[in-house]
């Protein structure tokens, strides 16, 4: 498959001709924008909307709906459809402050905004706990709590004696804070009904779930609401479910009888949108005098709802990034005043590997061992925890191309040794990283038209992940066409059920449906073109008939990353410079090697655009980003691009990537593993593991700041 190829949407995109969710302008067009909740927990004791209903231009205050208009859509992770359980404007409960209490509609969206803020509410407020330190917090043994068998702690041999016999051992703590994805592309939607029929073009991964999540909440069919999402924009996890405005806004679509478009404030995003939470690990790794990896022990507290458990999966990652002799998780929940916390991009993977690979360097500096040496002496071909074979596993190839191209072997093994010219002190550092490769029902429709031009409609979600020019050039090589003849439908469930696209199977998930009804209409053409009129045939990705089946009512359904016959995951290997400013303490980044083992490479321009964002990300967490918490009110203080501090272009260094590009057959017929979210996976580790070699210092919590190094 040619790799030097443009992205197929590329000048779409830069003219300005794709048009997002929020472009939409039909006829008619109405605007609606949210009052929120000042409290963080509580009941609303009274709610006056006069003045804002007496605003030029208002059409409508919604601020309660009964359960004849609007119900639960439930929750994503318990076989519902939204990203959390809780339903604004159906109950006079306040969970977390930012809650949306009222819904204004008006002629345009400065009569609506002004609206909203007259919208006046007197509230009971509640004691309330936003910390995981919180006195006021739940704490829950998630296993007990959740009792699903994916969900139980993994326990292999016994970690803690292994432990006690070691000759060298690290036990810390390290700390993530909550962080936002705070997408470029803002959340919104414009929502109308054409006759019984509910049209929602919603920037979203999961078309199906808001497809049939309103179909639940407002007791209609679901092949009477159509879902339009060709372009996402940043979706990252917090577009992955239903989103709670959307029912409201079809609710005041209805009444009515006009197009409503609601843009959600920054701020909104931030409060009323998933986020990554809190979490704490305990990590305890231990080997014997050789450096050889005896046992691990991976504890972690994560944040979570007051109505939902959000639940944590960090040791399924940190359980096999190295061959472990022994291997004991625990996990909890914290139950706090939030609203329900969900998937950012790695959500598990990026802070449970920043623990783990930050303790496993620290083992390295006190077993006296070169960081990448011991990394190459516990890597594994089989999985520890279930005793089956990783379909393909490259982390050996990814680190000892990642260190030939940084230059490793230059690097001076004691910390706190190398000063620049400048006065800067240098430090290199390395970490790995892993992320599960799991499958989703995917059908592919294939057509062929008389005038040599091919289409592929298909199930997925284009969110800047390159997975349409992917598609388009795999159709193209296979039917020895140039790109520009192949056409590419996703985001639309008028084409295909499109089931939610996250946790990088997107691509490993469409490509083999794509492949196979591709090659059965290779077949079927017998190497003539159609004559008379298109062709069209449709194929799946294999997976089992019940699992499509239930992939089509809009509920999660995964294959993976444990399978039958073996375990599947994606690697990388990221190896970082700093250097902290003298005087300043100011942290630079001059530069990163990533080496990825992703399967085939379905598309180097992409790919490689998937891995230096990952690693711009890795710098973001690392070294800015945390949600500041108002422990008085609740809420984020910082809720702003202005207080949020994001990477940005003068912050990034020259970043060099690689790729291993050995197609995983075992997984599927093209051989394409997951890229976008393995990408991130141990980033803040190989910067943190770079200052600690720069200054001596080990900080065990991000971001790492000015302060720490004072």
């Amino acid at each position: 498959m040619s790799g030097s190829r443009a992205r197929v949407d590329a000048r779409e995109k830069v003219m300005g001709a794709a048009l997002f969710a929020a472009d939409r302008v039909p006829d008619g067009l109405l605007h609606a924008a949210l009052a929120t909740a000042t409290v963080d927990r509580g009941r609303i004791a009274a709610l006056d909307t006069s003045r804002a209903e007496a605003v030029p231009g208002v059409r409508l205050v919604l601020t309660r709906l009964g359960e004849d208009e609007l119900r639960p859509a439930g929750f994503l992770m318990a076989d519902g459809f939204a990203f959390q359980s809780l339903q604004p404007l159906t109950t006079d409960r306040i969970a977390y402050r930012g809650q949306p209490v009222a819904l204004v509609v008006a002629d345009d969206p400065v009569a609506a905004a002004h609206a909203a803020e007259l919208v006046e509410a007197r509230y009971d407020a509640e004691p309330h706990a936003v910390t995981i330190d919180d006195p006021g917090a739940t704490v829950v043994l998630q296993q007990e709590a959740i009792p699903l068998p994916f969900l139980a702690d993994i326990v292999v041999g016994d970690a803690d004696a292994e432990l006690a016999r070691a000759d060298v051992t690290v036990d810390a703590v390290y700390e993530h804070p909550a962080q936002n994805s705070a997408p470029m592309e803002l959340i919104g939607a414009v929502v109308h009904w054409r006759g019984d029929t509910l049209v929602v073009h919603e920037g979203t991964q999961n078309a199906s779930s808001i497809r049939y999540g309103l179909a639940r909440q407002l007791g209609i069919d679901a092949e009477r609401i159509e879902v339009v999402s060709p372009y996402t924009g940043g979706g990252f996890g917090q577009k992955n479910s239903l989103q709670p405005h959307i029912g409201p806004l079809a609710v005041a679509a209805r009444r009515l009888g006009r197009p409503v478009k609601l843009v959600l404030s920054r701020p909104q995003v931030f409060h009323q949108a998933s986020f990554r939470p809190v979490s704490r690990h305990r990590i305890a790794v231990g080997a014997d005098r050789d450096g050889r990896l005896l046992a691990a022990v991976h504890e972690a507290d994560q944040q979570t709802s007051r109505h939902d458990l959000f639940p944590a999966m960090f040791t399924d990652v940190t359980s096999r990034l190295y061959g472990f002799g022994a291997f004991r998780g625990r996990q909890r929940l914290v139950q706090t005043d939030v609203q329900t916390p969900g998937y950012m991009r790695a959500p598990f993977e990026h802070p449970g590997a920043w623990a783990m690979e930050c303790a496993v360097d620290e083992l390295a500096n006190a077993a006296g061992r070169d960081p990448v040496e011991l990394r190459l002496a516990n890597d594994t071909t089989q999985d520890p925890v279930t005793g089956r074979p990783f379909s393909s596993r490259y982390v050996a190839e990814c680190l000892t191309r990642g260190a030939e191209l940084f230059g490793w072997g230059k690097r001076r093994p004691e910390p706190a040794t190398w000063t620049a010219a400048d006065g800067a002190q240098v430090g290199w550092g390395v970490a790995i990283g892993a992320y599960p490769v799991a499958t989703t029902p995917a059908v592919a429709r294939a057509v062929a038209y008389p005038d040599g031009r091919f289409g592929v409609e298909v199930d997925g979600h284009e969110m800047g992940q390159g997975i349409r020019s992917a598609i388009a050039l795999l159709v193209a090589d296979l039917m020895g066409v140039p790109v520009d003849r192949v056409s590419v439908g996703l985001g639309d469930t008028r084409v295909a059920a499109q089931h939610l696209t996250a946790g990088s199977w997107g691509t490993s998930s469409a490509l083999p449906a794509v492949h196979a009804a591709v090659l059965k209409l290779r077949e079927t053409l017998g190497g003539r073109a159609p004559a008379g009129g298109p062709v069209a045939v449709s194929a799946s990705n294999g997976l089992p008939q019940p699992m499509l089946e239930r992939a089509r009512t809009g509920l999660v359904t995964l294959a993976g990353p444990v399978y039958d016959d073996f375990v599947a995951f994606s690697f990388i290997a990221h190896f970082v410079e700093v250097r902290v400013e003298a005087g300043t303490r100011r942290i630079r980044v001059p530069r990163v090697v990533s080496v990825a083992d992703c399967g085939r490479v379905a598309s180097h321009v992409t790919a490689a655009s998937q891995v230096r964002g990952g690693v711009v990300w890795g710098l973001g967490a690392a070294l800015r980003e945390r949600l500041e918490v108002d422990e008085r009110y609740g809420g984020f203080v910082n809720a702003t691009l202005e207080e949020y501090p994001l990477t940005v272009n003068a912050d990034v260094g020259r970043i060099d990537v690689e790729f291993v590009d050995r197609p995983d057959r075992l997984l599927n017929p093209v051989g394409v593993k997951g890229l976008g979210e393995v990408s991130l996976v141990g980033v803040a580790a190989a910067v943190a593991n770079a200052v600690f070699h720069a200054t001596g210092r080990r900080v065990r919590h991000l971001p790492i700041t000015l302060a720490d190094l004072l």
